[in-house]
């Protein structure tokens, strides 16, 4: 099993354990491949959920940049559900996971079709 396989299969685990989410593994390895060598640096594959500028970065580069959202808060209380659904106290949030659950949240997995 490669390195990105491993890590898909924590992240399912991930989904189904703390977000009572039986995912999608064909849109997971997508959204998972979309993050690109981040999921590999142990820093950067970790969201800081409490972190305001961190929140920022995801709003701007992943909803608006990525899935073509148009900023509002519907975004906010987006990303503020979707922390909810992972725990706010979970203190790793991966990234990828982040992502699927705002994919999902937002009804955007076509752009991963």
């Amino acid at each position: 099993m490669s390195a990105r396989e491993e890590l898909i299969v924590k992240y399912a685990a991930d989904l189904k354990d703390k977000c009572g989410v039986n995912p999608d593994m064909d849109l997971l390895t997508k959204v998972t491949i979309g993050c690109g060598p981040s999921i590999y640096n142990a820093d950067a594959a970790i969201v800081a959920g409490s972190q305001k500028a961190e929140l920022e970065t995801l709003k701007n580069n992943f909803l608006i940049k990525k899935l073509g959202l148009t900023d509002g808060a519907d975004l906010d209380a987006g990303i503020d559900a979707v922390m909810d659904k992972y725990g706010r106290s979970n203190k790793s949030k991966y990234r990828a996971v982040v992502y699927y659950l705002l994919t999902v949240h937002f009804k955007k997995e076509s752009i991963y079709k």
